[in-house]
């Protein structure tokens, strides 16, 4: 009877540890969803909980369009010449959050004054 007892609590250890992981997971958001990272895609995070390690991914015609990193104050001005930017121009960039504010802007002229910006808080 102890035997079966010791079973079931250890079954009982594992089983939690795999909720626990499960839920540890990072999860992949498409930027944009079907439209991608396009005009007036500021917005699309709304309603979302983003966690630090998730992936963002970022599609788009490569050469039309880019993603930078970019701190807050060349986020909020749309700074199209950001200085120490991380930038990717793939088409299909996947960026994973850090915790914090996490700002992306595309940097060619006008682009983001037409909504091509998102702000994600990563927790």
């Amino acid at each position: 009877m102890a035997e079966g007892r010791g079973s079931a609590v250890v079954a009982m250890a594992l089983l939690c540890l795999l909720v626990v992981a499960l839920e540890c997971e990072a999860a992949t958001y498409i930027v944009g969803d079907e439209r991608g990272w396009t005009f007036g895609v500021s917005g699309w995070e709304n309603g979302k909980r983003f966690m630090a390690g998730d992936v963002l991914v970022f599609n788009y015609l490569q050469g039309a369009h880019n993603v930078a990193v970019v701190n807050k104050a060349d986020y909020d001005g749309c700074n199209t010449s950001p200085t120490n930017a991380k930038m990717y121009t793939s088409g299909k960039d996947e960026i994973k959050l850090e915790k914090g504010l996490n700002n992306f802007i595309c940097t060619i002229p006008t682009h983001c004054n037409f909504g091509m910006k998102i702000q994600i808080l990563a927790s």
